[in-house]
This record gives C-alpha cells, sequence and structure tokens, in this order.
C-alpha cells in the first residue's frame, strides 16, 4: 500500500485576512507531474489559495486505502471546518483520518492581534500581557492625567481606577478634550471614565469621587491593590506621604505635573530590573576575540589562500576571515589583540592584505567590522557590578531576576568560562550558503548549551532557597540569556530624600551650567510654588486680583529661602522665570499636558513590561525653549 503523510499546522492569528493556513506534507512517492518525475521530499505553503487547497485534496485522494495523518494546533477556528472537510474527503476514499491536536502555548487571538499590531511590534505578547494584568490608579484626572491614561488605555491596559472628587467646570473645555458641554458640573472622575471606556471597551474602568488627598490621609492601605499608581497635580506634602505609602505596600509609582509652559515627571520605585532593555546601539555577540572550541574547529576547515573556485575566496564570511587574522597576529604579538591606534590601523592593513581582487565584499565587511575584535574580553564593569550586587546573595524571598542574575554568576565562573551566555544569533553577511547556515548551526547550539547549563543552575538555586524549581519559565530563562550583557538595574531615590538632602554638587553643576539653569530654575520653582500656595491657599498669580507684583515678589523671597536650605547660598535664578512662574497661574496648558502625558505613560509602560530602560532622576520640560532635561539630585 502506497503511504502518504500529511501535515497541516494551522494557527491563530493569521498575518492577513488573506493568509488562510500553512499545509506542509511529505509525499516520499515518485509522482508523474506534466510527464516529468518529480521527488519531493518536503512542501510547505504558508498561504495557500483555494487551487493549492485543491491539490492537497487531489493529493489525499491517490488512491484508496492511503494512510493519511494530520497534526493541528489547539485554539484555532479553521480546525473543526478543515476536519470536517477531510473526513468527507476521507469517507469517499475509505481512508483512515487519526487526528492528533498538538500541544502549544496558546497564542494571542486573531482580533487582539490586529487590534494592537504596531505596539506588539515592539514590546511582543509577553510585554502586552504584562500590560493586560496591569491595574493602574490615576490621581486627579485633570488634562495632563486624562492624556496619560488615554495613552494607556488605547495601548490595553488591564483596568483603570480614576480617583478625583472635583466638578467639570467651564474651564475644562478647553483643554480636557474627556469631558464635553453636558459633563459641566458633574463629576469629573465620572466623566473621563465614561470617554475613555469608549476608547477600548476591553479595559475595565473604574472611578472614585473623592479627593485623593483623603485617601493618602485616611486610607493608605487603599493604594496596595494597584500594579501602579500615577499621581499627577499633587503638591509636594502629598507626593513625599504617596511616596512613602507606595513604596511600603511596594507599588509602582510616577508622579507628573504640567505647570503652565513647564512641567515634570518623576519614577518612584525601590527597584526595578529590565532584561529586555533594548539599548539602541550594542556589540553583537559573535566572540571573535574568544572563540569557543567548535568555531575553531569549524574556521580551521577554511582555507583564506583558497583559489578555485574564485568565487569560493569571495564568500568566506567575515567572522571567519577576523578569527583567522585575529590567530595570526596573536601568535606575533604574545598572544594579545591590538589594543593601539597604530596596532587597530595594522591589523585592519593585514587584513586588507588577504584580498585577491578589490571587488571582494567579504573583506571589505571583515575590515569595517575589526573592532569587533578589539572589543576587551570578558564581561562589562556593569555586569560585572550586577552579580556583585547584595540581592545577588539570594534567599527565600528573592525575586526571579536576582535568582537568575546568582546563576549566571555561577555559570560565568565555570560553563562560561568568564563570558556570558551566547545569544546565538549571527549577522547578516556576504558567504556562501553553507558557510553561512554551518555557523548559525554553531552559534546556536552553543547558545542552546549555555541556556542548558543556565537553566540547571537557576533549578538548582530555587530548590537550594526553598523555592519551587520550576517556578521561573524556560521562555524567562532563555531570555535572560540572550540578554545577559544587556542587564538594568534601576533604583530611585525616596521623593522625601531628595527633598531634604539634594546633591549639593549637582545642584551646583546644574545652577552654573547654562544648558541646565532653566530646567533647574524650573525644578526650584515648582517647589516654591508648593510652598507658596501652602502660605497663601493659592498659586502664584492663580487669581487676577492685582497682586502679581506680590506674587512676584513673595515667590521670588520663597525660592531664596528654598536655595538656602537647598544648600545653594549665593545663588539667583533668572528673573524672567519668576514673572513666567506667575504668569502660568499653575494652568494646565493642553499641549503642554499632553506631552507631559505622553511621557508619563511611556515611562509606565516601562515599568509595566520590564522592557527599556525608564527614566532616572526627575525629567523637567522646558516649554519656553523647547527643552527636556533630566535632573539627578
Amino acid at each position: 500500500m502506497r503511504s502518504l503523510s500529511i501535515h497541516g499546522k494551522i494557527t491563530e492569528p493569521a498575518k492577513s485576512k488573506n493568509q488562510r493556513t500553512g499545509i506542509k506534507w511529505k509525499d516520499n512517492l515518485t509522482k508523474q507531474e506534466n510527464s516529468r518525475t518529480v521527488r519531493d521530499s518536503h512542501y510547505l505553503i504558508e498561504q495557500p489559495s483555494d487551487s493549492e487547497w485543491n491539490i492537497c485534496k487531489h493529493l489525499a485522494g491517490i488512491r484508496k486505502g492511503f494512510s493519511l495523518s494530520l497534526s493541528f494546533s489547539r485554539n484555532t477556528h479553521l480546525f473543526s471546518l478543515c476536519c470536517d472537510s477531510l473526513l468527507s474527503l476521507a469517507d469517499a476514499n475509505h481512508c483512515k483520518i487519526p487526528m492528533e491536536r498538538l500541544e502549544q502555548e496558546p497564542t494571542m487571538a486573531e482580533p487582539k492581534k490586529t487590534k494592537y499590531d504596531r505596539q506588539l511590534r515592539i514590546w511582543g505578547e509577553l510585554g502586552q500581557a504584562a500590560l493586560e494584568t496591569a491595574s493602574i490608579c490615576l490621581l486627579n484626572c485633570g488634562p495632563t492625567g486624562s492624556e496619560a491614561l488615554k495613552n494607556l488605555v488605547l495601548g490595553g491596559i488591564g483596568s483603570i481606577t480614576i480617583v478625583d472628587g472635583s466638578k467639570v467646570e467651564i474651564g475644562d473645555l478647553g483643554n480636557n478634550f474627556m469631558v464635553d458641554e453636558k459633563s459641566v458640573g458633574q463629576s469629573k472622575a465620572k466623566c473621563v471614565c465614561g470617554f475613555l471606556q469608549e476608547l477600548n471597551d476591553a479595559v475595565k474602568a473604574n472611578f472614585i469621587e473623592e479627593n485623593p488627598d483623603t485617601f493618602i490621609l485616611n486610607d493608605p492601605f487603599f493604594f496596595s491593590q494597584f500594579t501602579l499608581v500615577v499621581a499627577t497635580q499633587l503638591v509636594e506634602d502629598s507626593m513625599v506621604k504617596l511616596d512613602r505609602i507606595c513604596r511600603e505596600a511596594n507599588v509602582m509609582l510616577v508622579f507628573a505635573r504640567s505647570y503652565g509652559l513647564t512641567g515634570f515627571v518623576r519614577i518612584s520605585v525601590k527597584e526595578h530590573t529590565a532584561i529586555e532593555s533594548k539599548p539602541d546601539h550594542f556589540l553583537d555577540d559573535i566572540r571573535l576575540n574568544n572563540p569557543w572550541p567548535e568555531l575553531k574547529s569549524f574556521v580551521e576547515t577554511i582555507d583564506l589562500n583558497v583559489a578555485e573556485p574564485p568565487a569560493a575566496h569571495k564568500h568566506i564570511p567575515y567572522i571567519v576571515i577576523l578569527i583567522k587574522v585575529a590567530e595570526e597576529w596573536a601568535q606575533t604579538h604574545n598572544s594579545n589583540l591590538p589594543t593601539t591606534r597604530e596596532e587597530k590601523n595594522e591589523f585592519k592593513a593585514l587584513v586588507k592584505s588577504k584580498m585577491v581582487s578589490m571587488d571582494e565584499d567579504n573583506y571589505r565587511e571583515a575590515i569595517e567590522a575589526s573592532f569587533k575584535v578589539f572589543a576587551p574580553r570578558g564581561i562589562s564593569q556593569y555586569t560585572q557590578d550586577i552579580i556583585n550586587d547584595s540581592c545577588a546573595d539570594v534567599g527565600p524571598n528573592s525575586s526571579e531576576f536576582w535568582i537568575m542574575v546568582a546563576a549566571l554568576k555561577e555559570f560565568i565562573s565555570n560553563e562560561g568560562g568568564g563570558e556570558v551566555p551566547l545569544e546565538g544569533a549571527i549577522p547578516d553577511m556576504t558567504s556562501s550558503t553553507e558557510h553561512y547556515i554551518n555557523l548559525q548551526k554553531i552559534y546556536h547550539s552553543k547558545a542552546e548549551a549555555d541556556f542548558v547549563a543556565m537553566e540547571q543552575r537557576v533549578k538548582n538555586i530555587l530548590a537550594k532557597v526553598g523555592q519551587d524549581p520550576s517556578s521561573i519559565s524556560k521562555s524567562t530563562i532563555k531570555s535572560f540569556c540572550k540578554n545577559a550583557r544587556k542587564l538594568k538595574v534601576c533604583r530611585y531615590r525616596m521623593i522625601e530624600d531628595e527633598f531634604r538632602s539634594p546633591s549639593v554638587a549637582a545642584l551646583h553643576k546644574c545652577l552654573d551650567d547654562e544648558e541646565y539653569r532653566i530646567a533647574i530654575g524650573f525644578y526650584i520653582l515648582l517647589r516654591a510654588a508648593d510652598r507658596f500656595s501652602a502660605t497663601y491657599k493659592k498659586f502664584p498669580g492663580q487669581f487676577d486680583d492685582g497682586l502679581m507684583d506680590h506674587d512676584v515678589a513673595q515667590l521670588k523671597t520663597t525660592a531664596l529661602n528654598l536655595l538656602s536650605e537647598m544648600g545653594c547660598d549665593g545663588y539667583l535664578l533668572q528673573e524672567e522665570l519668576y514673572n513666567e512662574m506667575c504668569r502660568f497661574g499653575a494652568a494646565e496648558v493642553h499641549v503642554v499636558a499632553a506631552f507631559i502625558g505622553g511621557i508619563t505613560s511611556q515611562e509606565v509602560i516601562k515599568l509595566l513590561t520590564k522592557q527599556f530602560v525608564p527614566m532616572q532622576g526627575t525629567y523637567i520640560f522646558n516649554g519656553i525653549d523647547h527643552k527636556s532635561q533630566c535632573l539627578t539630585l
């Protein structure tokens, strides 16, 4: 009996509306096609057309009594349809069709993938899942808070709770797009919540008509139910208290405020760790200066002096060229690689001398990539600091990140030989297909072996500290191995510490630097405005009461006292800044609020997805000069 095996794997979601599924079959038969004998070992159709489906059916019906086996992944809406069609086909041909569902990790549904397509390309399904399980609390839903929350709602945040006890006023219609004329006199939290819910009905939206200070003063445990709190338009005293509450509850906190043409964003968490920091520029992990035995063995099989065929010399990968030249260099330089400028130029000249003709792109690539040979071996100082951090001495309450860091430290000292796990990818380069595929296999095998070693060490450490050895998933460990050179640990000072004892050296540097003078001026004046408000029960210039000059003078006195407290006696702020702060009258200008809200939501996403690196220090926006700067005080 002839045997035909058809394996169809249907996954959801499809890439586009026109893509139906993928069919892969292995036909060990010799069949006739247009009077030609064709032997197919494997055939794959990723986007089958109707005619291709008919071909599949035709192949399935070659002869009665043949054996047809199908495998489908679970969670697919095409499963039943295909089963019915193929079972009918089998009945007509008296075939037996054993159906088998493949157990795979569930994937995101098609509508959701289409809905969030662009952002999924940035932070992937794991990042999106982190957003969808997050619970956000917004304090005050003025234009700054509303704009920040709008971006998060559109991004698919899990749930939001808005806390604001104010009513919508006529003035709100000019700077908050989340309210309209019908909202005047109604609860601002309720109106904003309703508008945001319309933007994405998948988000759970709640509101509480209460002043945020009520919870800060009387119910601090209220905040422990949230993943992250976005606190907007809070004064200094409330910021300090809320920061203390959120740190004790281990809740992430982001402050945001817009004030006329200026504003700030400040993150406050005990510690934030990021595995996928995704730096803009980072050296490829191809170990040209420290090849492992399997890579060395492969390189030794290739002769740079090959003459025939002529194309062979042009298709030697630059990885091979540079490793061979580096070995040749080391033999005449006491096993050292180039370090000085002159030596690096000599090394490039040595690479160029191996060229047979001037049209060899692979050698030009080797010369351009020679800096990868000059990179220091081993781990960076930043990685060294992480593995030597006190948190790497793990215990029963240690996080996944620090458990894996402890395993990384052991790996570097043992299997890694001073290196972190290999990433396993190689860049594009001029090469023959055979060489490139062989290189890919070598790098992939090394990365897989490093992962297996790391996985075992993670399990051993988990068991040692009394945690479940399987509590950290393989995908998490694999991601950690792939990004081991790019780990980031961010720690933030408490707001109270920054306000009471800022870095005097940093303050003096900013006050003396023309580039930072206005940014530090706004930072100080925003704090001075809060003190002004506590004393006079209004913000400088807030009411048109004819006391603008008085407010300017009082604000200046308050700012000078604050400078003195901060250890900056003798320093003066620019006079026009006092006038600007009073002219702002604590108003939230929509364009500034939208910008500050956008920055806020960006930082929130970094914190929740644990991807990219959140801002350090206090971000100050200067709308007068269109500048943004971060102050680390």
